[in-house]
């Protein structure tokens, strides 16, 4: 069985595990960074902060046969401030013509601009590479956990839900646009860019150009990354977009991936979720039953949630006796769930 929780001080060692395996930003190979990152998931769980920009969740997810943490999500409740400002290239057209030689031209054009006051952000996902492409969508499953959460607790978010989707990168691992036009302006790694990113900002106001720029300027390779997904990611793509999220003409700056917005009541788990009391009288059929994500109160979890089948109505819900036993869910305890 695999169940999805709030991070815990005791899953350091496994999520430093899981950094080795993975490239990835958000989930560095260092436990003082990681061992950071679960203290402040836990004040956001416990008691969140009135500025939303101070709370991050992290969401894992637990192969409990193994006794191990297999997968990661997270929430930066506010993605954007006046002192760590959201930046993007916005993605537009500009009309050129000269009635004297009778030519006119349509030039893609991209913008740097930057938001004081964003959205929340849901980003940071990874799973173990051994569990990729498991029956139980256990990507999936870590991915929509988020929504749960936010569904039920909305004043803990903002209105708008944006996603950053990584672009298709070159044969050596490189960014095309970043090799086009960061490094030009930067005289860094796209990676040490992207890290320094993350604490200080000033650096991309200094430097990075202010007017348009004209994508007929590019590299044909650089032209074709932007808005783009990589191969691992167009799954993501086609996943979001099936919700509610729409591509919103905007790129990160430094890669130009895309990036993905949804009002949070728009987003479809969100829209179709349910308060429903388990009773064991309302009758449990496998052959009508439906898939859910379902939260569960459990002792010493600020959040706590499976995949499971379950019939339900607009009041009640009922499980297999398997999870019902193994979860000691009680008559009349209320769930709060979601189509999975």
């Amino acid at each position: 069985m695999f169940i999805m929780r709030n991070v815990t001080q005791d899953d350091l060692q496994d999520l430093y595990e899981l950094s080795g395996k993975v490239q990835f930003i958000n989930l560095p190979h260092d436990k003082i960074i990681i061992q950071e990152k679960i203290s402040k998931s836990l004040k956001s769980f416990i008691s969140p902060n009135k500025d939303l920009s101070e709370n991050y969740y992290i969401f894992v997810i637990e192969d409990l046969n193994a006794r191990k943490v297999i997968g990661v999500s997270m929430i930066h409740a506010q993605h954007g401030t006046e002192f760590e400002p959201h930046f993007f290239l916005r993605v537009a057209h500009e009309n050129k013509y000269s009635s004297t030689i009778n030519t006119g031209f349509v030039h893609g054009t991209l913008k740097l601009g930057l938001d004081t006051n964003g959205p929340t952000e849901i980003g940071g996902l990874v799973l173990h590479p051994d569990y990729r492409g498991n029956t139980h969508k256990l990507g999936k499953q870590i991915s929509f956990v988020r929504f749960l959460y936010m569904g039920f607790n909305q004043d803990r978010f903002k209105e708008i839900i944006h996603s950053e989707l990584m672009p298709p990168l070159d044969q050596n691992g490189h960014s095309p646009l970043w090799e086009a036009i960061g490094r030009r302006f930067m005289n860094m790694e796209y990676n040490e860019a992207d890290k320094l990113s993350r604490s200080n900002k000033e650096f991309i106001i200094s430097l990075f150009p202010n007017d348009n720029i004209y994508m007929t300027l590019l590299p044909m390779e650089a032209r074709n990354s932007i808005g783009k997904v990589g191969k691992e990611t167009a799954p993501v793509k086609k996943m979001l977009e099936s919700i509610g999220f729409q591509y919103i003409n905007e790129v990160d700056p430094f890669d130009g991936g895309p990036h993905y917005r949804s009002k949070l009541n728009n987003i479809r788990p969100i829209k179709n979720k349910k308060s429903l009391k388990f009773s064991s009288d309302f009758p449990f059929d496998e052959a009508t039953s439906q898939n859910f994500l379902v939260s569960i109160k459990k002792e010493g979890f600020q959040f706590y949630s499976i995949k499971t089948q379950a019939s339900a109505d607009d009041t009640h819900i009922n499980f297999p006796k398997e999870v019902v036993d193994r979860l000691k869910i009680n008559e009349s305890d209320e769930l709060e769930v979601i189509p999975f």
